[in-house]
């Protein structure tokens, strides 16, 4: 009889086994990243309610943009909402501040923002952007084509722009090019007019602007203003609308890499990513307007799709709420293969947590205050 009643409990006791999977997010819905951000929190509403027959919860903070603010919010999402994931931030040191709490409570976290932890947060950070180096060889080859044989550069005086910086005078002078300059500025500058007589006194063939959202555009209307003519180059964080309308008529001609998601109408149908850009781009639009969509928001909404390939391993070794949850869940995330998301395929392993490859990315020009295929607009 005992035996019985255990085995007509069995099921009762595995259905009910479970909790529901607790997701921090932190984000720069204000401050100078809040062009990156504000997409990044619209996208919430478009994640997934249940996973595996889990209930899962979102609790979303903003940062203000600002480091300390984003590691009192992990610590916050760690501490008293007792979190098994976290997400953010929406920039490289405010998702910094938050990898440190992350290895510091043994919780996985996804970034936002092309970070590169090193040491011990590197095992429990994962990142869903592009590298910098991915984006930065697109780009480089596209100079050695033009012939460009020296690179002005100016960027942000934090970990972007000293990253940029690192990567380009590592690519560079392989494919033959020079960099002339090393200026820099903080994001909420309002002028980097002297930056900008630096930059032109160095008389580069081109210019890359290591910034990111609307902040990237203060340099680029500068130089256009001060008559330089040459071509300007950005990287992926510029590629957003807000971008777009502050910089105006002055960007036109910008090149920058960008994620499949940015392109989405004009991907080839068997570009692996085209199906989930479509659906993340068209129910974006839907609620948020024409032109809202940002590459930005499609971070997160991939972040959801490496979630939803690693919760149904985690939950079998264990429930969440656990510690034991919360390591199962960051194995299963380092060792997911062929997640398919807006901006590529995520293959990743213990030695790469950013996992992407040349599918993840493309080459845009600015023509009309619009994203047009470089190829296409040659």
């Amino acid at each position: 009889m005992k035996r019985l009643t255990a085995l007509l409990l069995a099921p009762l006791l595995s259905a009910t086994a479970y909790a529901d999977i607790n997701v921090g997010i932190s984000l720069s819905t204000t401050g100078p990243g809040a062009s990156l951000g504000i997409p990044e929190r619209n996208t919430v509403r478009m994640l997934p309610a249940e996973i595996a027959g889990e209930k899962v919860n979102y609790i979303v903070l903003d940062d203000a943009t600002d480091s300390t603010a984003a590691a009192k919010n992990a610590r916050k999402l760690v501490g008293e909402n007792k979190v098994d994931l976290m997400i953010g931030s929406t920039t490289v040191p405010t998702s910094s501040a938050m990898a440190q709490i992350a290895r510091e409570n043994g919780t996985p976290l996804i970034v936002l923002a092309p970070l590169a932890p090193q040491g011990e947060e590197k095992a429990w950070v994962f990142t869903i952007p592009q590298t910098n180096e991915l984006m930065a060889d697109a780009l480089v080859e596209h100079m050695q084509a033009q012939q460009v044989k020296t690179l002005g550069f100016i960027g942000y005086s934090d970990a972007w722009g000293d990253d940029w910086y690192k990567v380009l005078g590592e690519q560079g002078p392989a494919a033959g090019i020079q960099l002339t300059s090393n200026e820099r500025f903080n994001r909420t500058d309002a002028s980097v007019s002297g930056q900008v007589l630096k930059v032109l006194a160095s008389r580069p063939d081109a210019v890359l602007i290591g910034a990111t959202g609307t902040p990237a555009a203060l340099p680029h209307t500068e130089l256009r203003r001060l008559g330089y003519k040459g071509a300007i180059y950005h990287t992926h964080g510029a590629a957003n609308q807000a971008f777009l309308r502050i910089g105006g008529k002055a960007l036109e001609g910008a090149i920058l890499p960008v994620g499949p998601v940015v392109i989405w109408d004009k991907l080839p149908a068997e570009h692996p990513s085209k199906a989930l850009a479509a659906e993340y781009a068209q129910n974006y639009e839907k609620v948020n307007g024409p032109n809202s969509l940002s590459p930005f928001g499609a971070y997160l909404y991939d972040a959801a799709q490496l979630l939803k390939a690693a919760a149904p391993q985690a939950l079998a070794k264990a429930k969440p709420g656990s510690a034991e949850f919360r390591s199962a869940l960051r194995e299963a995330m380092e060792n997911a293969k062929g997640v398919v998301g807006t901006h590529g395929v995520y293959n990743l392993s213990a030695d790469d947590h950013f996992g992407h490859d040349q599918r993840g990315r493309t080459l845009v020009t600015v023509q009309d205050q619009k994203w047009v295929l470089l190829d296409s607009a040659q």
